[in-house]
């Protein structure tokens, strides 16, 4: 047994080439990753195996090797770009005599620097707590002792048995700490649907740059930086659309290839933002060369977390890298799929609004509505939203009014109201069954 190091950032990086693998892990993102954290790589290990080794992940002949590796670079810190169980990390420790990193540890290292706010120190430490408690095997020496002194001594419980329950109970606290915060986020995305305001989420692969078109849009001042996972947590403003009116923007966090599950499940409430939006802009580097694979990345983690029906529209930012044009590519029914762009210099941002603002019209509709005179309630609710192009009175005391609405929002005012009402297409009086003709 040793005492595990506690600190350390001279790393030695150990990548596995599995044949088999249907993606490949990304050697150079990794690489990022490591330096994002803070590490110092010296060194880059890389091997081929058919499958991992049960015991140390990469064979004892490789074993030995990253051993020499570290003592010869004084390295305290060794980081595998693949996801090790506790066991392999435990018997990887004891032979090399340096502290042992997983990709999952590592990237819920780097949440753990960059989170801000309230929620997302929470978030971070929950998926920290979750993945410790499954590392809590016999791997540190003080853990396996019980504890002594007067009055101490005698089969009571391990120290390991202690940090286990300690763990345990600092992981219900944050649940419920959580839990407030998540219906603190219900509840202003209610007071959003009340107001009938559209929400934008900005999703896409990590450092593609969804905080610098934020800014852009919003002049927001959220930090951005050429570095994987800038920004975690999720920050909303309120944007004009001309034409239209207001939208609210969320900048989310960005996802990564094989995103671990204990980030997915510790920052639900924030990708809720993501699932509940009206529209994903899927930002793109299109100066990547693997940005095809990036979109299939994300649109899996879009997937897991439920969002992969809401609308996208795939905006390939930072144009100004490579030498594409500012455009829009439509489908057959005239609709905005595809959009170039550049956060950084400003180009084909009016074509952006432009096709947010079209993607919200196209979503309204134009006609007249009877409302009786005990609805003046309904009445009230629809002229709160500004929609309202005429009111005449008619002759039992209620009103025919003509309202250009989104269906969204009529299906609101459907909800909200528990009142049958119809809405008649201008274009001319449609007759509808026990509904008196529109003027």
């Amino acid at each position: 047994m040793f005492e595990r190091p506690q600190s350390g950032e001279k790393a030695i990086l150990v990548h596995v080439d599995f044949p088999g693998e249907s993606e490949p892990e990304d050697l150079l993102e990794f690489s990022d990753l490591a330096v994002s954290a803070g590490a110092e790589p010296l060194a880059t290990v890389t091997a081929s195996r058919n499958a991992p080794d049960a015991r140390l992940f990469v064979g004892s002949g490789k074993a030995e090797e990253i051993r020499s590796l570290v003592a010869s670079e004084q390295a305290e810190l060794v980081i595998f770009n693949h996801e090790l169980s506790p066991s392999q990390e435990r018997n990887l420790e004891k032979l090399l005599q340096a502290r042992v990193l997983d990709r999952t540890g590592l990237i819920l290292d780097i949440f753990a620097q960059r989170a801000r706010s309230f929620e997302g120190k929470l978030q971070v430490e929950l998926a920290q707590l979750r993945h410790l408690s499954t590392r809590l095997v016999r791997g540190w020496t003080h853990l396996e002792r019980q504890k002594g002194g007067i009055g101490l001594r005698g089969p009571g419980e391990t120290q390991l048995e202690t940090d286990r329950r300690l763990l345990g109970q600092r992981i219900k606290q944050i649940f419920k700490r959580l839990e407030k915060v998540r219906g603190q986020r219900a509840q202003g995305r209610r007071a959003r649907e009340r107001a009938e305001v559209p929400t934008v989420s900005l999703v896409g692969y990590t450092n593609a740059g969804k905080s610098t078109l934020f800014n852009r849009l919003c002049n927001a001042g959220v930090y951005a930086a050429d570095q994987l996972f800038a920004t975690l947590d999720p920050t909303l403003r309120r944007f004009e659309l001309p034409g239209f009116g207001p939208v609210v923007l969320a900048d989310t966090v960005g996802f990564v290839r094989k995103l671990p599950h204990e980030l997915v499940a510790a920052f639900h409430s924030t990708l809720e933002e993501t699932r509940e939006a009206d529209l994903l802009l899927h930002v793109i580097d299109a100066h990547d060369p693997e940005r095809q694979t990036r979109v299939e990345q994300v649109n899996e983690v879009l997937e897991a977390i439920g969002a992969d029906q809401v609308p996208q529209v795939l905006v390939y930012n930072k144009i100004d890298l490579s030498s594409e044009p500012a455009r829009v590519v439509r489908d057959e029914q005239g609709r905005v799929t595809r959009l170039w762009c550049s956060a950084e210099s400003g180009e084909g941002i009016p074509l952006l609004a432009q096709a947010l603002g079209e993607f919200f019209l196209a979503d309204q509709v134009q006609g007249w509505l009877q409302l009786p005179a005990a609805a003046g309630g309904l009445r009230a609710s629809i002229y709160r939203t500004g929609r309202i192009l005429q009111d005449i009175p008619d002759d039992a005391g209620g009103c025919w009014l003509e309202v250009r609405i989104s269906r969204r929002e009529l299906q609101a005012l459907y909800r909200r109201s528990g009142q049958e009402f119809t809405l008649h297409d201008s274009r001319g009086p449609v007759s509808v069954a026990g509904a008196a003709q529109a003027p």
